[in-house]
């Protein structure tokens, strides 16, 4: 595929600047965001193995604010109290006082301007692909399927017991052993063990709706007593609420198989939210506007569950795309899925690469189109767009439009987190500008902290001496400062 040449920019003077609609203020329900401007949720791997807040998480927030963008969304955050490897979490109320460093951090940096979410998910267990060895041995459950096709294939002898019919399937090659193993147990066996909201033969799973509106709740309170200005509600990607919102969600207890049944319980577990925190404080969610896999939901549907939502009073909408296990890239041995290789990863994070298009804005008619349907139901809620947004004008357009009411950029803000500042003084000529070839994402998948390669190797700055570094001492850990 050629690549796509990035586009044109038009900077603003000061005084562009000063009238343009993109640093005009704005509600989101009890908030006010100062510009219609706005970092989405990045994680950059840089809290501790028990989920707590280091240093190197607060300098990284800390950064971002010192280009004062209206709105700054902390990393999915994890609401319950398990271990799940260097994510923040908020699932006990012994996170509350890290999280407080951060919010006083970008208090700080940005001189109170920017305003303060930390979003919040649940997400389902996922392994590592196991060896082939170790799966038969281990991690599968023989069942009659299996003892038969054993002796029909091999004989009485290959189905003697559990341990020779273990032995033979390890032995078959992957043409035999997709018609003879059921497509989960495949499945199990080519990407490595992944729990679905589908298993109501699992316990913790069948209880989802009766457990998770109350760990959302207290993740809220604890956010809302850290000092976040609100949450984002994460019902987008590969993450258990937005399974519930999918069209592959067929569950039979009146949480799946239609969409008001799909729509139960995230509106349920906002419901429980506002009861917790109130209204005088924003709760909004980040969702799909497409899934962008087989038999998923498309903006048909995301655009009945955004007028829901409105209706139901969330103060804002923010719209993603893709981003799915269901099509990610079978991973190698030892490692885990990861949801942004297939098709539906590389349309949540677009590149330079990825067809004629290009990233640029490539999102926003999901949003235009949500947006649409909820302002002809008779709501005001504020809808953000993100992907691939990088310049003054193309921001600028989509407002004016209609198209979204504030927009959201994530690579662009990793490349130069001063940029909308930059913006803003008429400085637009000295933006550091993404590249969109997905490096940081790279970074990302390897469970390495994410950089930016425009300046993660730039040491002759006025700080390189003090400016923290990868564990591997060859990446700076925060953008060069910009000297203003």
């Amino acid at each position: 595929m050629q690549k796509h040449a990035l586009p044109e920019p038009h900077w603003p003077t000061a005084d562009e600047a000063a009238k343009a609609l993109l640093f005009q203020p704005i509600r989101l329900g009890p908030m006010q965001a100062a510009t219609r401007t706005w970092v989405p949720a990045m994680v950059p791997w840089r809290a501790t193995e028990e989920g707590l807040v280091t240093d190197h998480v607060v300098d990284w927030y800390g950064r971002f604010a010192d280009g004062r963008p209206g709105v700054l969304v902390v990393e999915a955050t994890g609401i319950r109290d398990v271990p799940s490897g260097p994510l923040l979490r908020v699932g006990h109320d012994r996170f509350v006082d890290g999280l407080r460093r951060v919010v006083d951090e970008v208090r700080r940096r940005s001189g109170g301007e920017t305003r303060l979410l930390l979003q919040i998910l649940d997400f389902l267990s996922i392994r590592r692909r196991p060896e082939r060895e170790k799966f038969f041995a281990r991690f599968l459950r023989v069942t009659e399927r299996h003892v038969a096709a054993a002796r029909e294939r091999a004989g009485d002898a290959a189905a003697a017991d559990e341990a020779n019919v273990r032995a033979w399937l390890a032995a078959q090659d992957d043409a035999t052993l997709r018609e003879v193993l059921t497509r989960r147990e495949f499945r199990d066996l080519a990407f490595g063990q992944r729990e679905e909201v589908n298993d109501l033969h699992l316990e913790h799973v069948r209880a989802l709706p009766e457990v998770l509106p109350g760990l959302f709740a207290a993740a809220a309170r604890r956010a809302r007593e850290a000092g976040f200005d609100g949450v984002e509600l994460h019902y987008a990607h590969a993450y258990t609420m937005a399974s519930f919102l999918s069209r592959t969600n067929e569950r039979t207890d009146g949480y799946g198989g239609s969409p008001e049944a799909r729509l139960r319980l995230p509106l349920e577990v906002y419901d429980a939210v506002r009861r917790e925190v109130g209204r005088d404080w924003c709760v909004g969610a980040r969702f799909l506007g497409d899934e962008v896999i087989d038999g998923g939901s498309r903006i048909d549907d995301a655009v009945g569950y955004g007028t829901a939502f409105a209706q139901r009073g969330f103060d804002f909408l923010s719209i993603s795309k893709g981003g799915k296990f269901d099509d990610a890239r079978q991973p190698h041995v030892g490692e885990a899925a990861y949801p942004y290789t297939g098709r539906s990863g590389h349309e949540c994070m677009p590149t330079v690469r990825s067809d004629e298009r290009g990233p640029f804005g490539r999102n926003v008619p999901l949003a235009a189109a949500i947006r649409s349907a909820v302002r002809a139901a008779g709501c005001a809620t504020t809808v953000i767009t993100a992907g691939g947004i990088c310049e003054f004008a193309q921001a600028e357009a989509i407002l004016q439009q209609g198209h979204a009411d504030l927009v959201a950029a994530a690579r662009q803000s990793l490349a130069d987190p001063d940029w909308w500042l930059k913006m803003r003084r008429g400085r637009g000529g000295e933006v550091r500008r993404c590249l969109f070839t997905n490096y940081c994402e790279g970074l990302d998948q390897k469970h390495k902290e994410v950089t930016c390669q425009l300046w993660d190797r730039d040491f002759d700055t006025p700080d390189a001496d003090s400016v923290p570094r990868s564990k591997d001492q060859k990446r700076r850990l925060l953008p060069p400062p910009w000297i203003s």
